[in-house]
């Protein structure tokens, strides 16, 4: 089991940017599929981005152009830099870890961080 621990959520004004960050406690990060998903009160949770280590980010329709994710495996952790904040952006952000390849969908992800809060005001 992996445990994952997120960190760099907030407040931010609509446009603002926010970075988070998703350190990971596994000898074996390199071989993870990391993700990250996001989840509004009251809707599902999201796909946003996900990655191995030599896989092309795929990123969820409504983050495209926005958000970037990166991975250092050198220090067993993922980034999620977030430009150009919407208020829908708002929500619980979680990171994910799997073995299968990138995937949007959470049954391809076996350990879940506890998730942190980014809220973007209007």
């Amino acid at each position: 089991q992996v445990q994952l621990v997120e960190s760099g959520g907030g407040l931010v004004q609509a446009g603002g940017s926010l970075r988070l960050s998703c350190t990971a406690s596994t000898r074996t990060f390199s071989l993870y599929t990391m993700a990250w998903f996001r989840q509004a009160p009251g809707k599902e949770r999201e796909f946003v981005a996900a990655a191995t280590m030599s896989t092309r980010t795929t990123y969820g329709d409504s983050v495209k152009g926005r958000f970037t994710f990166s991975r250092d495996n050198a220090k067993n952790t993922v980034y999620l830099q977030m430009n150009s904040l919407k208020p829908e952006d708002t929500g619980l952000y979680y990171c994910a870890a799997g073995l299968a390849g990138p995937s949007t969908l959470r049954g391809a992800y076996i350990d879940w961080g506890q998730g942190t809060q980014v809220t973007v005001s209007s």
